[in-house]
């Protein structure tokens, strides 16, 4: 069994990696770009769907302001990446706002940071497989009504692909991510031709009339129709998620890294933000309608449409209306979004394993996050992500603009905190610094940062204040809740620190006055010989062999054959008129301990070490009794002393070589015993 699941765990994840090969696994600008900016660079494909179908609340005028709300964005967006170019050459070693904010505002702020990431990591994930979900189904019609299966089997595809090691799925994942922006390259150039000669065509959706919902009758005039603004805003603002994965991924770049990933939030910025302004422009010159529920806000000569009708994302619409004479560029396009959504999880399953690792070095999570798995990619925090957006996913039914509400917070909780912390950071800074070079590059910078604080904060505001009631506290909550396990887990590692903290060397050094051995019997055969040899080698002050007498005539059988054996040892018969193995064994064990409190008592277990799954059922349940209560026992060790039984051989893999047994090897002692 264990060869079979270790072979079936090759197959997927492939051999391991040693840890000298971490250089070789560092990312080029062209992978890291792919890899880190998928994210920001997805959300061009549902950003502007959430702008229009926010608008479409007061009527088909509202779509006017679309660019507007849609430029509001893109400038908050520039300022972000100005902001976290700053961020990445101050701090490069990867821990983004978390370390920025926990170095300068304090381990709370940290804490608060490192919980809004987590989770709008979690949420990436959920969301972006949602939505590429959705787009799957504009292609394939089959897929209709299957888009939460789709997208839980999607998101364990791409957990096992970065289970793989980040080179690897970074480079998978390149082909797609440059295809989807080639697309979108081709689609504005077409569609701004066609725009500027007057051959640009109408969408399916131009001949449908918005209707307003209630409350929206007066479009964006009055309070109602400024809040609804905001909420556009807010809802577009998604298309800033994924900058700051860039800040926490640094040790992913290659040398010189800070520069590189300077570079790489550039990139971003500007691709993302030139993307989703075509995408906004080409939707209103062709005329495309979004809505929230079709049948209602949807009419056609006063008449409503269908309750059947099912309408295509904007960028689904766009380039049906732009490559309607060349329908495989259509289908490129739609195919490359839905491929760019998946992808986007990628930058999640990137930057919540590496941000996990560091808060699990800090104490503030389980020890098993620290660690690198055997293909040097933090294999149990890309679990944990994969699980948690599996649950997501399942409990809205993959609904985009569900989900949606849900998101953001965040990242801006992220932003607004980071940039509050750098400005800390060149404020204590700058003090220190003589050169007049030097300190006006810190003050450019600061400035930055200040503009940025300014900006984030005011979008957080319009954020909570917008999305609250829309589904925005569960996020709050679930930001708190893992706040406080966080807080928990840091208070009981360090409770358990002070616990083991030696406070007397002398008396920790201090050996026992004597070791008692007891090898426990249950028949006399080769684990039992073997057991007492071990303990006869450790040399201990006394020893003992010891059997239970559960079954008063197989005590009397062990008896005799103890005697026939001639072992030069006496046997200790327990009496347990309960036919319990345990509580004899512990009852004599604590008699020991009561004459002699200093003393140390060593019990000697048999045990078979077996190869099959079956045969640990059959095999040790009452060395395992034993083992779960001695091991409550002050000043009791508990000793396995292992016999390998034939089939154990077989499951037993020699670790510089895959393919060979160490069943099959010459064990030690072998050949001086002529075996």
């Amino acid at each position: 069994m264990p060869d079979l699941s270790d072979a079936a765990k090759r197959l997927l994840v492939g051999r391991p990696v040693r840890s000298e090969r971490l250089g070789h696994t560092l990312l080029p600008k062209r992978i890291a770009l792919p890899v880190f900016a998928s994210d920001a660079l997805s959300s061009v494909a549902y950003a502007p769907d959430e702008i229009l179908l926010t608008l479409s609340l007061a009527g088909l005028a509202s779509y006017t302001i679309s660019p507007w709300v849609a430029l509001a964005v893109v400038i908050v967006m520039l300022t972000v990446v100005a902001s976290y170019r700053q961020t990445v050459r101050a701090y490069p070693s990867g821990g983004g706002d978390y370390e920025v904010a926990t170095t300068n505002l304090g381990p709370r702020a940290g804490l608060t940071v490192a919980s809004a990431l987590q989770v709008d990591y979690v949420l990436t994930v959920a969301v972006s497989v949602s939505s590429g979900s959705h787009y799957l189904a504009t292609v394939l019609p089959a897929a209709r009504d299957h888009e939460a299966i789709i997208a839980i089997g999607l998101v364990a595809l791409i957990a096992l692909i970065n289970l793989r090691g980040v080179r690897e799925s970074g480079s998978g994942f390149a082909i797609p991510v440059y295809l989807f922006m080639a697309g979108m390259g081709v689609m504005a150039l077409v569609g701004g031709i066609q725009w500027a000669t007057g051959t640009l065509g109408t969408a399916e959706s131009a001949q449908f009339d918005v209707l307003a919902e209630a409350g929206y009758e007066e479009g964006l005039m009055g309070l109602a129709g400024g809040f609804l603004v905001l909420r556009a805003f807010s809802s577009g603002a998604a298309a800033l998620t994924g900058v700051e994965a860039i800040s926490n991924g640094v040790p992913a770049f290659r040398k010189p890294k800070s520069k590189n990933a300077a570079t790489t939030l550039l990139l971003l910025g500007l691709i993302g933000a030139t993307m989703l302004m075509t995408v906004i422009g080409l939707a209103r010159a062709t005329g495309v309608r979004f809505v929230q529920d079709p049948h209602l806000q949807l009419a056609m000569n006063g008449q409503p449409v269908p309750e059947g009708y099912e309408q295509d994302p904007v960028i689904g619409q766009i380039a049906q209306t732009v490559f309607a004479g060349f329908p495989p560029m259509f289908y490129l396009v739609t195919a490359a979004t839905g491929l760019i959504l998946l992808l986007a999880a990628n930058t999640a399953f990137n930057g919540f394993p590496t941000l996990a690792s560091i808060l699990s070095k800090d104490g503030y999570l389980p020890r098993q996050l620290y660690t690198r798995g055997d293909r040097l990619a933090f294999s149990n925090g890309i679990i944990i992500l994969a699980l948690a957006a599996i649950a997501l996913i399942w409990v809205f039914d993959a609904e985009v603009t569900r989900l949606i509400q849900l998101y953001i917070v965040g990242v801006f909780v992220s932003f607004t905190l980071g940039q509050l912390g750098m400005i800390r950071h060149w404020n204590e800074r700058l003090p220190s610094v003589v050169a007049a070079k030097e300190r006006g590059a810190m003050k450019r910078s600061r400035a930055i940062n200040a503009f940025g604080f300014a900006l984030t904060a005011l979008v957080l505001a319009v954020v909570l204040i917008t999305k609250f009631t829309h589904g925005a506290w569960i996020a709050i909550g679930l930001m708190a809740l893992l706040f406080a396990v966080m807080v928990f887990i840091r208070r009981h590692y360090q409770h358990v620190a002070d616990e083991l903290e030696i406070e007397d060397v002398a008396a920790a050094r201090a050996l026992p006055s004597r070791v008692h051995a007891l090898v426990l019997v249950s028949k006399v055969h080769k684990p039992t010989m073997r057991a007492l040899s071990y303990a006869r080698a450790t040399r201990p002050s006394t020893l003992q062999a010891i059997t239970v007498a559960v079954d008063r005539d197989a005590a009397e059988q062990v008896r005799r054959d103890w005697d026939a054996a001639e072992v030069p040892l006496p046997l200790t018969v327990l009496d347990s008129p309960y036919r319990d193995l345990t509580r004899p064994v512990l009852e004599y064990v604590k008699s020991i301990r009561r004459e002699s409190p200093r003393d140390l008592v060593v019990v000697y277990v048999p045990e078979y070490v077996v190869g099959h799954w079956w045969e640990r059922v059959l095999h040790n349940q009452s060395a395992l009794r034993l083992k779960s209560r001695l091991l409550y026992t002050p000043g009791v060790v508990m000793a396995s002393v292992p016999w390998q039984l034939a089939s154990s051989a077989r499951s037993l893999v020699n670790p510089d070589d895959p393919g060979e047994r160490l069943g099959d090897l010459p064990a030690p002692g072998m050949v001086r015993r002529g075996e």
